[in-house]
């Protein structure tokens, strides 16, 4: 499922109106805070612990949140965590099957964000694989794949196989639809093999079958316990020397939740707690560069399964024929 930003200069009443993603932070009030807002250091902690939601409601930590919106985890069948998963999925069925739709009318962002992440994949694919990985037939999996925008414009260019995963079903007929039509896949060297119509808390990757699994935009949508509980099935899938590539928006401080499609946008420490949580560590972080000032920062996060110390260089026991990055 795809997020969309919307201007800064949106009023209160728009904003429940619109996809509330990629964009500033709601501040604690209804006039926003300027760019060179500094929160005081005796208040740092306590401001990277507390959130607000779309309305501009306070909350003083996450916990507050998260028993909020789906209720205590020991409540046995919880239909609160159900019905935020439900009107997720309901919002994204409600939007367009396009760039600009699922981009919440901001397509114009597209190219900026496609360059930066082929940026940072280039550089990791030369990092953790012989060759950049050309003598090996390599297999990513495209999580939140909407309508296969990132499949489409970059990742296809450099795996022999996609595999894409998203559960809103006329995003992924339209992906399907896409990809077949993409002149690249004349053969069987760069194709999307498969379409899996599931959402991230319920999918279980087949074990040792990516090279990379890239994460963009729509992890918000899992509860803490759910993004734990994903990135710990996820490491089964990962091929030695594998990866996974995160992309997200991110909240100033603390957390910002969207009560129109059932997420939240997480701050850099918040993230970064998730990740330890998980038992990953982190390889390489790199700014999005390019997009509109007023829409949420982005980070791109390099996640492995085993230690900063070791960088393990994969290489292929017989040569793949592999062509060339198509361009």
């Amino acid at each position: 499922m795809w997020k969309g930003p919307i201007s800064k200069a949106v009023s209160p009443q728009t904003l429940q109106q619109c996809p509330v993603t990629l964009i500033l932070q709601p501040p604690p009030n209804p006039k926003p805070p300027r760019k060179n807002y500094k929160t005081p250091k005796a208040r740092r902690t306590v401001m990277e612990a507390a959130g607000f939601d779309s309305d501009g409601r306070e909350f003083k930590n996450a916990q507050e949140m998260w028993r909020e919106q789906i209720g205590e985890a020991d409540e046995g069948e919880n239909h609160k965590k159900t019905q935020w998963y439900s009107e997720g999925v309901a919002y994204w069925e409600g939007v367009e099957a396009s760039v600009d739709g699922v981009l919440g009318g901001f397509g114009q962002v597209n190219e900026a964000d496609i360059k930066g992440s082929e940026v940072f994949l280039n550089t990791l694919l030369h990092e953790r694989f012989d060759g950049g990985g050309r003598n090996q037939h390599l297999v990513a999996l495209d999580c939140g794949s909407g309508i296969g925008r990132i499949t489409k414009n970059l990742l296809i260019r450099y795996f022999n196989e996609v595999d894409l995963l998203e559960p809103v079903s006329h995003f992924l007929d339209a992906a399907r639809e896409s990809l077949s039509q993409e002149y690249f896949v004349s053969s069987d060297a760069h194709k999307a093999t498969n379409f899996y119509c599931v959402s991230l808390q319920e999918f279980t990757p087949d074990a040792g079958r990516y090279n990379v699994i890239w994460i963009q935009w729509c992890i918000g949508h899992l509860t803490d316990d759910d993004f734990v509980s994903f990135f710990k099935r996820a490491k089964v899938g990962l091929k030695p020397g594998g990866f996974f590539v995160l992309k997200e928006n991110i909240a100033r401080n603390g957390f910002v939740l969207d009560k129109e499609d059932r997420s939240i946008t997480r701050s850099d420490l918040y993230f970064k707690d998730l990740f330890r949580r998980c038992g990953l560590h982190l390889y390489k972080i790199k700014d999005q560069k390019g997009l509109p000032e007023e829409l949420f920062a982005v980070k791109m996060y390099a996640l492995t399964t085993e230690g900063p110390n070791k960088v393990l260089k994969t290489r292929s026991k017989a040569q793949a024929n592999r062509p060339g990055i198509i361009k």
